[in-house]
């Protein structure tokens, strides 16, 4: 069955539930991508949904700032190789009701190992799109590049939620992954979409941010979420404990702006 086919979106019968797949992406790197996968997760888990990260990075910084750093069986490695099915990979997180399949460092070699198999960039979808049905929401943790992991989590993906990071790079970054974004919908995957770029590490007393701001809402208009995360410290330390920030300092600047934010998407998706 070709992937473009109504039957293939991601309903399951079974559960009843509609999951939306977003993939969480940038290739540049240190705009806090996985930092929004890994608290956007949380906030969605803490309102009673059902929520799964796929840690596609190979650094696995979703992975350990989930806390999952043992009992590791399966990888999403693993997974886009269809080695393993989603229910032997995803495991279980220190915030009820949110899931984490772990990255691996074999992805960084993936790149070679899934260039010469047939539907490369249908891999993940292959897997992933016909068994999420357990799940309200299932974010994808992009790596920082355009490769064909990122591809293929386009390519399974409903919706690109772009983290951008308020600095005069960015922006050029940004035009060419929504270029990528538009070449997957014309060749891949019809039904993608982009969900809205969320302006981070942003900072009122910096002039820059302010023009990088009203320059990416002149150009996205409404898809740009009014919910902006600032640039704040607990947010950087949460890791290295690992837990989000929503479990590490609830109360701090950084996990309002989380939970505000997964309330806006939240609120999109009903209206």
């Amino acid at each position: 069955m070709s992937l473009v086919e109504p039957e293939a979106a991601s309903r399951v019968a079974a559960g009843g539930r509609q999951s939306r797949i977003i993939a969480v992406a940038n290739q540049k790197g240190g705009v806090g991508k996985t930092t929004t996968a890994v608290n956007l997760a949380t906030a969605f888990a803490r309102t009673g949904r059902r929520v799964l990260v796929i840690d596609l990075d190979a650094q696995a910084n979703a992975t350990t700032g989930l806390g999952v750093t043992e009992d590791i069986t399966a990888t999403s490695y693993e997974l886009v190789l269809g080695e393993v099915t989603l229910d032997a990979a995803a495991i279980g997180s220190a915030v009820p009701g949110l899931f984490v399949v772990p990255a691996s460092p074999d992805l960084a070699g993936a790149e070679i190992d899934l260039a010469a198999r047939p539907r490369r960039e249908f891999l993940l979808a292959d897997t992933v799109r016909r068994h999420v049905g357990a799940y309200d929401d299932v974010l994808i943790d992009c790596p920082p590049s355009l490769n064909l992991l990122t591809i293929n989590a386009l390519v399974a993906a409903d919706r690109v939620l772009v983290p951008l990071q308020c600095e005069f790079y960015a922006l050029a970054g940004l035009a060419q992954l929504i270029d990528t974004i538009e070449r997957v919908q014309r060749a891949l995957n019809p039904r993608l979409e982009l969900q809205g770029v969320v302006l981070t590490m942003y900072d009122r007393r910096n002039n820059l941010c302010e023009l990088v701001a009203a320059d990416v809402r002149g150009h996205f208009g409404s898809k740009v979420y009014d919910t902006v995360i600032p640039r704040n410290i607990r947010v950087s330390e949460a890791p290295s404990h690992g837990l989000p920030v929503l479990l590490y300092d609830q109360r701090c600047s950084g996990a309002l702006a989380y939970k505000k934010l997964a309330a806006e998407m939240l609120a999109g998706s009903a209206a």
